[in-house]
């Protein structure tokens, strides 16, 4: 799947009700975008961005396309996930697929909602799913310890693969994520990490589901929550499950409303989506015509070739020069023509690197 989010954590803490405002964000936007397969525990869910409707204001044009970004509902992992409890690896294995983990956490108290483990204690919990990620990990590394041991004796990459796994393997039995590893730079490190995609080095954004009430300045078990993800340098992002499968629900103006009366400016869905976005190094350009006006997903730091390709590879190939204007100049101006009158578009060669929000138009030759 490569540049998607798995969603995990303990049963009963919100995880289905979030993926469940994923999934209908994604059936509402579906008009939006192409080609999009839908497997049962997958949503390929548009990112939010205003942007896009003042482009389409600008070039009067009623089709809009947004980025895209794919979510993953990982079933309810319990205690013992990592030696197959409740359904264990089949589940572990497909976060293996994902770059970024959006590990939801109860912090909300409810008691005609059971809790797993009896008691609400959030950092209890995000122990329990980091444990089972790092177990997993074990097992994955010791399957692949044994290999190199059979071809060590006759290999010198497989020793020195067998030697970074065995540093790893000491790591890993202290109950300690492989994203601290010390030599995370060694190469053989690297080339394991890309072939066993180990789960507890993914980034991690920690989601933390509350009450309504606490929507606005959070509660005790959010500062817990807020502690933790601050000393493993991960994001935090709060919301109310319960509200987001409302606001999917609602038309734009009577979700603004609601997100008003609560205090809030942004859904928790749009946090999650747009801080997901960044976390996995991507950003969006945007072509404005007649047309549609269409923002297209590229990695940060993309030059304008490798850019145009992901319109079609022919663009690449024949890359000849991108016409540049700058979002704040296409808006401010009034558009392409008046942008280029006041010098405000540039023309580009191959050397470069698209920004975040330039509205470009590539010249090619095939």
């Amino acid at each position: 799947m490569g540049l998607g989010v798995g969603i995990v954590g303990l049963p009963n803490i919100g995880k289905s009700t979030t993926f469940n405002a994923l999934t209908k964000a994604q059936n509402a936007e579906a008009q939006n975008y192409p080609f999009c397969t839908i497997e049962p525990n997958k949503a390929v869910v548009p990112v939010p961005d205003k942007r896009l409707d003042e482009l389409a204001k600008i070039v009067n044009t009623d089709k809009i396309q947004h980025s895209t970004i794919d979510f993953v509902d990982i079933a309810g992992l319990v205690k013992g996930a990592s030696k197959g409890e409740g359904l264990g690896n089949q589940f572990l294995s497909n976060i293996r697929e994902v770059e970024v983990i959006l590990h939801m956490v109860r912090c909300f108290e409810d008691e005609n909602i059971v809790h797993v483990e009896g008691d609400i204690n959030p950092l209890r919990d995000i122990e329990i799913i980091e444990a089972e990620l790092i177990y997993s990990d074990i097992g994955q590394l010791e399957k692949k310890m044994e290999k190199l041991k059979k071809g060590a004796k006759f290999d010198k990459e497989a020793a020195a693969s067998l030697e970074i796994a065995k540093e790893l393997a000491a790591h890993l039995d202290d109950l300690k994520p492989v994203k601290t590893f010390e030599n995370c730079e060694d190469e053989n490190f690297i080339s394991l990490n890309q072939e066993l995609r180990f789960l507890s080095a993914k980034t991690v954004i920690y989601g933390a589901n509350v009450d309504e009430d606490s929507l606005v300045d959070g509660n005790k078990y959010v500062e817990l929550v807020k502690e933790h993800a601050l000393s493993v340098d991960a994001d935090l992002v709060m919301l109310c499950a319960k509200i987001e499968e409302e606001l999917v629900d609602m038309d734009d103006e009577d979700a603004k409303e609601m997100l008003s009366d609560l205090g809030v400016e942004e859904s928790g869905l749009e946090k999650i989506i747009h801080t997901a976005f960044d976390k996995l190094g991507l950003q969006s350009y945007f072509t404005a015509g007649v047309m549609e006006v269409r923002a297209w997903t590229i990695p940060q730091g993309c030059t304008a070739p490798k850019a145009a390709a992901v319109i079609h590879n022919d663009f690449e190939k024949g890359f000849i020069k991108a016409e540049v204007i700058a979002y704040d100049d296409f808006v401010t101006l009034g558009g392409e023509s008046k942008a280029k009158e006041a010098g405000k578009l540039k023309v580009e060669g191959k050397d470069y690197i698209v920004q975040d929000g330039d509205v470009v138009h590539f010249r090619f030759n095939v």
